[in-house]
C-alpha cells in the first residue's frame, strides 16, 4: 500500500496542529510544511493575548463551542505532557450596570450549554474576593480560563513534528495549489513547483487564506479583513492590581470585545487589546501600510456595509487608538486604582477576520474542502484555544469526507 503524501502550507499553530495530528493518526505518511517565514509562529500564533479560553460566549452546537471546549482540555494537556508553562488562574467577565446584567445570564446559560467547568454567577461581595481591587454589580466566574504561551507550544509541536518524520520547510512562501487527477501540487511564489506530489494538502494561511484559497480554485469570499488590536503592558508595580483575567459584558452595538485586563504567562499584566482597521495585513509594527492591503479592503463592498453599520463602535475604538490615557480609563471602570497607571506598548496582533460580502463578520469558523484541498478560511479566536482540536476536526472529519 502506498503510504499517503500529505502537504500542510502555514507555519502558526494551526497548520503545525494539522501536521502533528497526520503523524499521529498516519506514521508512515509523509507530510510536508510550508511557512513562508524564517520560523514558525510569526504572525497571530505570536501575536496574541495567550489565553485558554473557556468556551463561554460561543453558540451553542457551533464549531467555535465545540472544537474550543475540546481544544482547551488538549492544550492543558499538551503543556503538562511538554513541561510548559500553563496558568489556570481565572476569568471574571463584570457587568457594571443593570442593563448588562441580563447579557450577563445569557452568556452564563451558553457557558452551560457548552459544559464550561466550575462557570458560575457571583455577586459584587464574591467578585471582590477573587480580584479584591474589581468593582461591578456582578459577574460570572470561569475558574479554568487559563493563560499560556502559543509561541512556546508552536515551538514544541514543530520539534515534534519533526521527530516523528515530518518536513518543514521554511522560507517557503506558496503561490498555488493545483490539483489534477486527484493529486495536488505545491507552487511556490516564485512559480517553482515543488518536486513532491501530495495526495492531500491542508490550506491553514491565516492572514493570507482568502487569497490562497481563490488562488487555488476555490471561492473569493469570505474575504479577510485585517484589524489590528494593541495590547499595553500596565507599570509592574501595579501588577498585583488584578489578579487573573478581567473582561467586560460584550455590547451587541460593537463588533468586538473593548479592552480588558488580560495576565500573561510571564506574569505581567496587560490591558488591551483595542480593535480598529489595520492598513496592512502583517503590520505588526504598527508604522507602515501596504498598499495592496488596503486596496483589498477599500475596493471590497462588505467593507464599506460594515463600515456604515458599526460607526459608534469605529469611534469608541479609535479613542483608544489616538490616545493612551483613553485606553487605561476604560480599562479603570472595571479597576479604578489603575485609573493613573503607566503603561507601555506590548504586543500588536492583527485577526484575521473575515467577512462576507453584505458586510457580516464570520462569527464561527470556517473550514471548507475544495476536491483533495482543504481550506482553513476563519478561525480567529478562539483559533488558537482551539488548534489541536481544530486538527482533529479536518483530520479525522474533513477529510474522510
Amino acid at each position: 500500500m502506498n503510504k499517503k503524501r500529505y502537504a500542510v502550507i502555514g507555519g502558526g499553530i494551526n497548520g503545525l496542529a494539522v501536521a502533528r495530528q497526520l503523524l499521529l493518526d498516519f506514521p508512515d505518511a509523509t507530510v510536508v510544511l510550508f511557512e513562508k517565514e524564517a520560523s514558525v509562529a510569526s504572525h497571530q500564533s505570536s501575536h496574541n493575548s495567550g489565553v485558554v479560553h473557556a468556551g463561554l460566549y460561543y453558540e451553542p452546537g457551533g464549531l467555535k463551542a465545540r472544537l474550543c471546549r475540546r481544544g482547551g482540555e488538549l492544550i492543558g494537556n499538551y503543556c503538562r505532557d511538554n513541561a510548559i508553562p500553563y496558568d489556570e488562574c481565572g476569568k471574571v467577565v463584570v457587568a457594571l450596570q443593570e442593563e448588562e446584567l441580563p447579557r450577563l445570564e445569557a452568556i452564563y446559560r451558553k457557558a452551560q450549554a457548552n459544559g464550561v467547568p466550575g462557570v458560575r454567577l457571583i455577586g459584587s461581595n464574591e467578585l471582590r474576593e477573587i480580584e479584591p481591587n474589581c468593582i461591578g454589580l456582578g459577574a460570572l466566574h470561569s475558574p479554568k480560563t487559563a493563560i499560556v504561551s502559543y509561541g512556546q507550544i508552536a515551538a514544541r509541536i514543530a520539534d515534534e513534528i519533526r521527530e516523528r518524520g515530518g518536513r518543514i520547510c521554511l522560507n517557503s512562501p506558496v503561490g498555488r495549489l493545483l490539483e489534477q487527477g486527484g493529486e495536488v501540487r505545491v507552487e511556490l511564489a516564485d512559480g517553482e513547483v515543488f518536486d513532491t506530489v501530495f495526495d492531500q494538502a491542508i490550506a491553514c494561511a491565516g492572514l493570507q487564506s482568502d487569497r490562497l484559497a481563490e488562488r487555488s480554485g476555490d471561492q473569493g469570499t469570505p474575504r479577510i479583513v485585517p484589524f489590528f488590536g494593541q495590547y499595553y503592558v500596565i507599570d509592574e508595580a501595579f501588577k498585583s492590581h488584578v489578579k487573573g483575567l478581567i473582561y467586560p459584558v460584550p455590547d451587541p452595538r460593537f463588533p468586538f470585545l473593548g479592552v480588558h485586563f488580560t495576565k500573561r504567562i510571564d506574569g505581567q499584566m496587560t490591558i488591551g487589546p483595542n480593535a480598529f482597521i489595520s492598513f496592512g495585513r502583517e503590520n505588526y509594527d504598527g508604522r507602515s501600510m501596504n498598499l495592496a492591503d488596503i486596496f483589498n479592503f477599500a475596493s471590497y463592498p462588505g467593507f464599506w456595509k460594515f463600515a456604515a453599520r458599526n460607526l459608534p463602535a469605529t469611534l469608541r475604538e479609535l479613542k483608544t487608538v489616538v490616545s493612551e490615557a483613553s485606553f487605561v480609563r476604560e480599562a479603570a471602570r472595571y479597576v479604578p486604582t489603575l485609573a493613573s497607571v503607566g503603561i507601555v506598548p506590548a504586543v500588536r496582533g492583527i485577526r484575521a477576520q473575515a467577512m462576507e460580502a453584505n458586510g457580516a463578520l464570520v462569527d464561527d469558523f470556517v473550514i471548507r474542502q475544495h476536491g483533495n484541498i482543504t481550506h482553513i478560511r476563519n478561525a480567529p479566536s478562539p483559533g488558537a484555544t482551539s488548534s489541536l482540536a481544530i486538527a482533529e476536526y479536518i483530520v479525522r472529519e474533513v477529510m474522510r469526507r
